[in-house]
C-alpha cells in the first residue's frame, strides 16, 4: 500500500532534536517525529516527595507531566485546567513517560532530588507519547551530564537511553511510526518502549475493533526494534552535540556571583 507521506513500511518519519529550547530548564529538547513536535524540559529540585521521606526510601525520584497545547490539533483542544481535572488520556501518558524514564536511571545514585519532566505538545500528528518519551530521554541525559559537570554527581546515574515508537497494521500491512491519518484508521495500534540495548520497557498494543495474529505481532515487534535502533543512534548524536558547560567555566561563574553579592 502507498503511505500517506510516501514512506516505506519500515521507514521512520524524519526525526530531529533541537536542544536548549527552554533556557530556564536544566535541559530541554524540541523533538519532532515528522509533523509531531513536542518540547521536553527537565527541571531538578533538591528534594524528594513526602512519601519517600515517610517510607525512608533512599535516592531520588523522576516524574512527568504531559499536555497538549490548545492549538496542537486541528480543532482547538480545551486546556485541562478549564475542565478542573486532568483528562484520562493525559494522565495515562504522563505515567507512561515517568515509568519509562525511571527504568533507565539508577534512582539510588540520584541523591535526594526530584526530576520533573514536562512534555508539551506543540503540534500533534500521531505518536505524541512516543515522541515525548524519546525526547525526554535525551533531555534527561543532558541534564544529568550537567550535574556531573557541576560536580554535584560523581557519575551519571542514567544507565541506558530509552526510546519509543509506534507500529500498527493498516489494510493488513504492518507499518512503522504511524502518522495521525494512519493511526486513526489502523486495525491494530501498538506502542513500543525500549532501551538502546534492545530491552523492552513497555509494550502497549490493542486491536481497534479487530484482532491480530502472533505472526503479525512478531512482524510489528521486528519493525519497532529496527526503528528504535535508528532512533537510539539519533539520540546519542543529539546528546553528544549538546552544549554541556565546562566545569572550569562553572566554577568561574559561581565565584563571580559570590563576589558580586
Amino acid at each position: 500500500m502507498e503511505r500517506q507521506d510516501n514512506r516505506q513500511a519500515d521507514q521512520l518519519r524524519p526525526i530531529g532534536f533541537q536542544t536548549g529550547i527552554a533556557p530556564h530548564a536544566t535541559a530541554s529538547v524540541l523533538v519532532n517525529f515528522g509533523n509531531t513536535k513536542v518540547i521536553c524540559a527537565v527541571t531538578i529540585e533538591d528534594d524528594v516527595p513526602r512519601w519517600m521521606k515517610a517510607q525512608r526510601v533512599e535516592g531520588g525520584w523522576i516524574t512527568a507531566e504531559y499536555s497538549m497545547l490548545p492549538y496542537s490539533t486541528l480543532d482547538r483542544k480545551r486546556r485541562d485546567i478549564t475542565a478542573g481535572k486532568l483528562d484520562g488520556r493525559s494522565s495515562e501518558i504522563q505515567r507512561l513517560i515517568g515509568r519509562s524514564l525511571r527504568a533507565a536511571v539508577d534512582l539510588s545514585k540520584l541523591g535526594s532530588r526530584t526530576i520533573w519532566i514536562d512534555c508539551d505538545v506543540l503540534q500533534a500528528d500521531g505518536g505524541t507519547r512516543t515522541a515525548s518519551i524519546t525526547g525526554s530521554s535525551v533531555a534527561l541525559a543532558i541534564a544529568l551530564n550537567k550535574l556531573v559537570a557541576e560536580g554535584k554527581l560523581a557519575e551519571s546515574p542514567m544507565k541506558k537511553l530509552v526510546g519509543a515508537v509506534s507500529v500498527g497494521i493498516l489494510e493488513g500491512e504492518p507499518l512503522l511510526d504511524l502518522c495521525y491519518v494512519e493511526d486513526k484508521d489502523a486495525e491494530v495500534d501498538m506502542n513500543l518502549v525500549m532501551t538502546d540495548s534492545g530491552e523492552f520497557v513497555e509494550v502497549q498494543g490493542s486491536g481497534e475493533e479487530a484482532v491480530f495474529t502472533a505472526e503479525q505481532m512478531a512482524q510489528m515487534l521486528a519493525l519497532g526494534k529496527k526503528g528504535l535502533q535508528e532512533i537510539a543512534e539519533l539520540q546519542r548524536q543529539a546528546i553528544a552535540a549538546a552544549d554541556v558547560p565546562d566545569p572550569e567555566k562553572l566554577v568561574e561563574l559561581r565565584n563571580f556571583f559570590q563576589t558580586s553579592k
